[in-house]
């Protein structure tokens, strides 16, 4: 199979509008892949499936990653002049830069008529709050269709064109998204029937109060 910047190069070729970029995996499997724009993913992804020396009918994964926004520092080497009038110094500078926050889905791709594989393919979106809309690949490739609604259900991404996108894991009127790493867990947990352990001792503080106990009877003297 060929490599992912060949693949790259070729798209290239192909969509020569298109923005795509390899998004290397510094780990042992190395499986580096192709970061596509949202105005060609969908006609990249026919054009994967569709390619004779790729044929990658299948998409067996679909999985949603989440980005929080973070700070980064960089460190470069400046020049410092000596006020003396010495050679100057080099020292280490430290600059601070915001990441902003972002979700991404991640799709593995297989050809089962040539038995290769993967190429993996990743949408971004533009932010974590009102930008989370990414094309649906589900019209190229069926599998995508119940994943892509996990992802919509667990973190919150939009998928332009999906046929069905509705909740699949949690109910309807849900509002928040529970694989986001600032998800923050209700202690209520009124839908465990038999909480124990951590769980029980965070429920115990919305059980009602036991009614006050009955003050004993005395008995009267007896004649």
């Amino acid at each position: 199979m060929e490599t992912v910047e060949q693949i790259r190069d070729r798209l290239l070729a192909r969509f020569p509008g298109a923005e795509i970029s390899v998004i290397t995996n510094p780990g042992v499997a190395a499986q580096h892949s192709l970061l596509l724009d949202h105005a060609h993913a969908r006609a990249i992804a026919e054009f994967l499936r569709d390619d004779t020396t790729l044929k990658l009918d299948q998409c067996s994964n679909v999985t949603g990653i989440d980005w929080p926004e973070k700070k980064i520092t960089e460190t470069s080497k400046v020049s410092v002049p000596d006020p003396a009038g010495g050679p100057a110094k080099v020292v280490e500078q430290k600059t601070e830069r915001v990441q902003p926050g972002m979700l991404e889905v991640v799709y593995h791709l297989y050809s089962i008529a040539l038995r290769h594989g993967p190429v993996i393919l990743r949408l971004r979106t533009g932010n974590r709050t009102d930008q989370v809309t990414v094309p649906s690949l589900t019209p190229v490739w069926r599998a995508c269709e119940f994943q892509e609604r996990e992802v919509f259900d667990l973190y919150g991404v939009k998928f332009d064109g999906h046929p069905d996108l509705r909740r699949i894991l949690m109910w309807d009127e849900f509002k928040d998204f529970p694989m986001r790493k600032d998800y923050v867990e209700p202690d209520d947990y009124e839908w465990e029937p038999t909480p124990h352990g951590v769980v029980l001792e965070k429920a115990k503080a919305h059980y009602p109060a036991p009614p006050p106990a009955a003050a004993p009877a005395t008995g009267g003297a007896k004649p």
